[in-house]
């Protein structure tokens, strides 16, 4: 059985999340604010406290997982987060994942986030696949619609568990 972890399970990771677990796939969730998990759990995920701000809390819940899930496209932070979540603490797990069972990592490509933070991520996944040979995926289709975001990310995790 496949494992997800979504890393920023808010709304749409939650509906990202039930159509994974409606598929058969195991799922966690991570949220910053531990009073978010009942919301996590009610859509039949676990849920994780994790900062995406400081990639070791977000590695710590890789130890079981097929695919990673990195949701910050709207992510609302300070700029130098953004730019942190998008850039060195995204390349920082990325290198770690190779001594994980992680086999894909999906990265949500559009959103609210300046294009300049979302295009530097995107190159970081596509850097870290060719270096380190993890199969990925960029998605840049509009969080603004719901349905269409939402099959791009499970097409993208069906894609990545048909590779491994």
């Amino acid at each position: 059985m496949a494992r997800a972890l979504i890393v920023a399970c808010g709304c749409r990771g939650r509906e990202l999340g039930q159509r994974l677990v409606d598929a058969g796939w195991e799922v966690r969730g991570t949220t910053r604010e531990p009073g978010n998990s009942p919301g996590i759990v009610a859509g039949g995920i676990e849920a994780a406290v994790a900062d995406p701000d400081r990639a070791a809390s977000i590695l710590e819940h890789v130890g079981d997982v097929t695919l990673v899930f990195w949701l910050l496209g709207s992510a609302l932070a300070e700029p130098e987060v953004i730019g942190a979540i998008h850039g060195p603490r995204l390349e920082r797990v990325l290198e770690e994942l190779v001594d994980t069972p992680v086999r894909g990592f999906v990265y949500e490509a559009g959103g609210r986030v300046q294009r300049k933070y979302l295009e530097r991520g995107a190159a970081a996944v596509r850097a870290a696949a060719e270096r380190w040979r993890i199969p990925v995926e960029v998605v840049d289709e509009d969080p603004c619609d719901w349905r269409a975001w939402t099959d791009a990310m499970v097409g993208a995790a069906e894609r990545l568990v048909g590779r491994t």
